[in-house]
């Protein structure tokens, strides 16, 4: 008689979370005002609202936007929210930084989402490898909103994790 196979690991009752699954959808841009600058280091009033008056901004349309200046000079923050002001209209998303900034804000949202009492005395794994580059702080996120339910948290695959946290079983 053969012996049946066990999954061990789905018995355990340890939930997977693969942050992978929220990720958000759609195209990132970087909006970056460097070359709009004058000579590269100022910011003139008049040819920044003259290259908002001609710039196509349905170029935008439906996709996450990050705006900010790689080039080391003075911005003052209006401009940023001038820039703001013609793309929340048409962007899906409008934040200001780089595209780990616009990446992280993304994440952040998506995570909020989760109900945390649904994970109340779960032994949780916070899944690591993926197709998908996940910034760090959806891991501190994630460990975050889950640690004051979950009964232990894990980093990796349920066949090889990380211990990160486990509850003091009180007496």
């Amino acid at each position: 008689m053969e012996k049946e196979l066990v999954n061990k690991v789905q018995e355990s009752g340890i939930v997977t979370i693969d942050l992978e699954e929220f990720y958000s959808e759609g195209e990132r841009v970087l909006l970056d005002i460097k070359d709009v600058l004058f000579q590269g280091l100022i910011l003139r009033e008049k040819d920044f609202r003259e290259f908002i008056k001609c710039e196509d901004w349905t170029k935008y349309l439906n996709k996450y936007v990050a705006v900010y200046c790689s080039a080391d000079a003075i911005v003052p923050t209006w401009a940023f929210m001038l820039l703001a002001v013609h793309l929340e209209p048409i962007a899906k998303k409008v934040v200001f930084g780089n595209l780990e900034t616009l990446e992280t804000v993304l994440y952040f949202e998506q995570l909020q989402k989760i109900v945390p009492e649904h994970f109340k005395d779960s032994r949780v794994v916070i899944k690591g490898c993926g197709k998908l580059i996940v910034p760090k702080s959806a891991y501190v996120e994630i460990t975050r909103i889950l640690r004051p339910f979950a009964k232990s948290i894990m980093y990796g695959e349920p066949c090889s994790t990380v211990p990160l946290y486990k509850r003091k079983e009180e007496s």
